[in-house]
């Protein structure tokens, strides 16, 4: 089986893959850790997918292949709807004019990952492709409340799975089932980082660090809910 991270360019995900022995790859638009793989607008991807143009789904088989789908979540987070009631402490001195004009802007881009989020689901459920898709969870967040699909786990607290952060977390599997495999191995310590540690490094915006997941928790999810019983799971 060969996995294939969308949107993953720190290379965690794909390099527990390949410690268990799988063949997996990066794909981002963006190299700024050197693990891309192949450097791709993958929203241009799956625009063409979906209108039946070639892309890089046309090689991808079912039984041979699985997407983990990293999806940018900006516009799909809570925190948003403080934005659009212009409430943040940013944006609280502005004018009602600039305001409704940030609305605007800001249900344009919501609009548009909306739109693409849902087209990859369409596309893997048409070529019967097993699609993973991870993102934030909280009651607010808006695929939470204005999407079909119901997440299939929710991680209501990643440090109890070796992650920096207590970052609540949910995931969709579609055209495939989560394992939930046991896991009989050691959890390390891993050290607490809040939003407040995440710092900006060279090259690397403070943005992308705070999405940043330990390979820890990584593995762990790998072995309890994608690999199926007996593939590596002791190893």
């Amino acid at each position: 089986m060969t996995y294939h991270c969308f949107f993953e360019q720190s290379g965690t995900f794909k390099n527990e893959f390949k410690k268990l022995g799988y063949e997996s790859y990066d794909y981002d638009i963006l190299n700024d850790f050197g693990e891309t793989d192949y450097i791709v607008d993958l929203f241009q991807e799956i625009k063409n997918a979906y209108d039946n143009q070639p892309s890089i789904f046309d090689k991808m088989k079912s039984d041979k292949d699985i997407i983990l789908a990293f999806f940018p979540c900006i516009r799909f987070e809570s925190q948003i709807i403080l934005h659009f009631r212009g409430e943040m402490h940013t944006i609280k001195s502005w004018s009602d004019q600039q305001k409704l004009e940030y609305d605007l802007k800001l249900h344009k881009e919501l609009s548009h990952l909306y739109e693409l989020i849902t087209k990859l689901a369409i596309v893997c459920i048409r070529k019967e492709l097993p699609l993973i898709i991870e993102n934030p969870y909280s009651e607010q967040h808006y695929l939470t409340r204005y999407w079909c699909l119901k997440s299939s786990i929710i991680d209501k607290n990643r440090r109890d799975n070796g992650d920096y952060q207590n970052k609540p977390t949910q995931y969709w599997f579609i055209n495939c089932e989560p394992k939930n495999n046991l896991i009989f191995e050691p959890l390390e310590y891993a050290e607490k980082r809040t939003h407040n540690h995440m710092k900006a490094q060279e090259g690397i915006s403070r943005q992308v660090m705070r999405s940043i997941i330990h390979p820890q928790y990584a593995r762990r999810f790998i072995k309890e809910y994608v690999l199926e019983a007996g593939s590596g799971l002791n190893e």
